[in-house]
């Protein structure tokens, strides 16, 4: 899911270049684009291949900028498929999500005639499951976070455990693991070497607090 948060009074945030965009699986990208378009919606990027690839995408963009890319693709149990997050060093990052996190890389694809790499990290199939979509632009290794997007979420069934495997392989944990204060939800925040947040929430933990 993507949560939305607004802080009272502040109407207006810098999205900066680091963060890419988040992914939505649909049947038909024409037809949800022509929809959009009917309902006031802004399109960036008109439904086509992609840039390298065969998939057909479109990307739009919603009020607060935050952009939104629709992948085709047949049924799936996730529809809400991926985010992607621009990164300095592909081969340090894609190491410390597998040894740090526990994801899997799903599948790596250069493209040298527009000068990108991606990686796709996740915990299953990616036709099944969401997943981290982690892009290096050739020799671009710092960019502008802004101060909008904030964060992903991550369920573990130990905090204490996770935030070990963090601190050895290389991140910045920056809420030491524990419950949450009122709710005793454990959990703990860190980040990679990248300066991206993540947040892991205790499952048992979490299943409690939504009933």
């Amino acid at each position: 899911m993507i949560e939305l948060t607004y802080n009272y009074g502040v109407d207006k945030y810098d999205i900066g270049t680091a963060f890419g965009h988040f992914g939505i699986a649909v049947d038909d990208v024409a037809k949800t684009v022509d929809l959009i378009k009917a309902k006031g919606g802004i399109v960036t990027r008109e439904p086509g291949p992609s840039k390298g690839g065969k998939s057909i995408i479109a990307f739009i963009e919603d009020p607060d900028g935050y952009k939104f890319e629709l992948i085709e693709r047949g049924p799936t149990p996730e529809p809400l498929c991926q985010v992607m997050l621009r990164v300095g060093d592909l081969d340090r990052s894609i190491a410390f999500h597998e040894k740090a996190f526990g994801m899997e890389l799903l599948r790596r694809r250069d493209n040298p005639e527009f000068k990108y790499t991606i990686a796709m990290m996740g915990y299953g199939p990616e036709d099944k499951s969401a997943v981290l979509e982690l892009t290096y632009n050739y020799g671009v290794t710092e960019y502008d976070k802004g101060n909008a997007y904030a964060q992903i979420a991550i369920g573990t069934d130990d905090v204490y455990k996770t935030a070990e495997a963090v601190k050895l392989f290389g991140g910045k944990i920056t809420r030491e693991p524990g419950p949450l204060p009122g709710i005793s939800t454990k959990i703990t925040a860190c980040l990679d070497p990248d300066g991206w947040k993540t947040v892991f929430v205790d499952n048992i933990d979490f299943l409690k607090e939504l009933e």
